[in-house]
């Protein structure tokens, strides 16, 4: 039986609590009370549950929807005149993500049927297929190194978000990055 489209006030209610859950997670963690995220939504807890019936499916969800927007921001971002530009705007915003949603993944219980592994390979999919696009670019407009491997940068991003205090330390540290894999054009 095939999926049947929701109804529009279903979507809307689907949206509001999504928004709702991403913004109690943001500023309460993964364990904030579900009661507040209805309470947020202007929705029912019954409807709340209808949309999400675990915790577990809220945070896929919530979490999913951010990883989202990081590949369609590395689509976007394929279209900037400067390649160099925009593969590092794309990184910044990797990296807050990295440093503001690491616990949503991590809170996703393990489960038999190796849902949680296939979530994340594809996860890390789109975004390792968004920096690879966006470096190769910039690999092709000869403003990064040829040998440099997306891998490695996407690991150095994952560092800085993991390790630094605040947004003027992730600008410079991302700076000090960008200094070494740009290739001079003197």
């Amino acid at each position: 039986m095939a999926d049947r489209p929701r109804r529009a006030d279903a979507r809307r209610n689907y949206e509001l609590v999504l928004a709702a859950a991403r913004e109690v997670f943001d500023e309460v963690g993964v364990s904030a009370p579900l009661d507040e995220i209805a309470r947020r939504a202007g929705v029912g807890n019954a409807t709340m549950y209808r949309h999400f019936p675990t915790r577990r499916d809220m945070v896929i969800a919530v979490y999913a929807e951010e990883v989202t927007a990081l590949g369609e921001l590395g689509r976007t971002l394929l279209d900037d005149p400067s390649p160099a530009d925009a593969l590092f705007t794309w990184l910044r915003a990797f990296i807050a993500h990295v440093s503001t949603k690491s616990q949503l993944p991590l809170a996703i219980p393990d489960d038999d049927a190796g849902q949680r592994s296939a979530l994340y390979r594809d996860w890390h999919e789109t975004m390792h297929t968004a920096a690879a696009d966006l470096l190769h670019r910039a690999q092709l407009a000869g403003e990064m190194d040829a040998d440099l491997d997306v891998a490695d940068l996407l690991a150095a991003a994952n560092g800085i978000g993991r390790a630094a205090a605040d947004a003027p330390q992730i600008d410079r540290l991302l700076a000090i990055v960008r200094a070494g894999v740009t290739r001079g054009t003197e």
